[in-house]
């Protein structure tokens, strides 16, 4: 198919069905993004005719890349990417087998990276585009029980710095995101007594929302001089 004409700027977000996924959608739809919502298990349904659903496992570089392509020749372009896609198998290290180990690091850091090397070809070729990550305070700190999680999205930290350094001169802007604590299906799988923990770390004792995790993402998707930078988005605080 040709690529089609079109004013409206374009997000590939990846993860789309999750909880934040979902909202990222609803709120780049909002603000008339034509968007292509990449899911993997779950079944989504697009909220209005801005989004375009793409099923995509984004460890497996050869759907990667077809999504890329078909997206390019859906509308032309691609302005912006977002890193959304995540799993957990959290386990004491003693008790983590190989297979968690390499299926957290391959969805949560591989699969970033795959979906970032599609796009660059062409991000390059416009001589403009961003990248957004969705990485976790727990790459910053470390988690009891998370050792696969937080190195992926330790991973995720140094991979944003270090993408956002080689491809700056070619107008290309990367960045981080850490949401915090947020209700969804991820972390509806927390005992209340880890959440309550959670919420106590947070000196605004209480965590973020969906929805103003998603304004922010549209916000920063604007800025035209910010790269390299990780932002983190709930009340917790730490040494970086």
């Amino acid at each position: 198919m040709a690529a089609s004409k079109s004013t409206a700027r374009v997000v590939w977000i990846t993860g789309a069905a999750g909880g934040l996924g979902r909202g990222l959608v609803d709120a780049f739809a909002a603000q008339g993004w034509a968007i292509a919502a990449a899911y993997h298990q779950t079944t989504f349904e697009p909220p209005t005719d801005h989004v375009w659903p793409v099923s995509l496992d984004v460890t497996v570089k050869s759907q990667v890349q077809s999504v890329c392509d078909r997206i390019l020749a859906r509308w032309g372009r691609i302005d912006l990417l977002i890193n959304n896609a995540g799993l957990t198998a959290d386990r004491w290290a003693g008790q983590m087998s190989e297979p968690d180990w390499d299926r957290v690091l391959s969805v949560n850091l591989k699969g970033a990276f795959l979906c970032a090397q599609s796009v660059l070809p062409a991000m390059l070729r416009q001589r403009e585009g961003q990248i957004i990550n969705i990485a976790s305070f727990s790459g910053r700190v470390g988690a009891v029980g998370q050792s696969n999680y937080a190195a992926a999205k330790a991973g995720l930290l140094g991979l944003t710095e270090s993408l956002a350094r080689e491809t700056g001169p070619g107008n290309i802007r990367f960045n981080a995101v850490l949401p915090g604590i947020l209700a969804t299906r991820m972390t509806s799988k927390l005992a209340p007594d880890q959440l309550a923990r959670l919420i106590s770390d947070n000196v605004l004792g209480r965590t973020n929302t969906v929805a103003e995790v998603s304004r922010f993402v549209c916000f920063l998707a604007t800025l035209e001089n910010v790269s390299g930078q990780l932002f983190q988005l709930d009340s917790r605080i730490a040494r970086w």
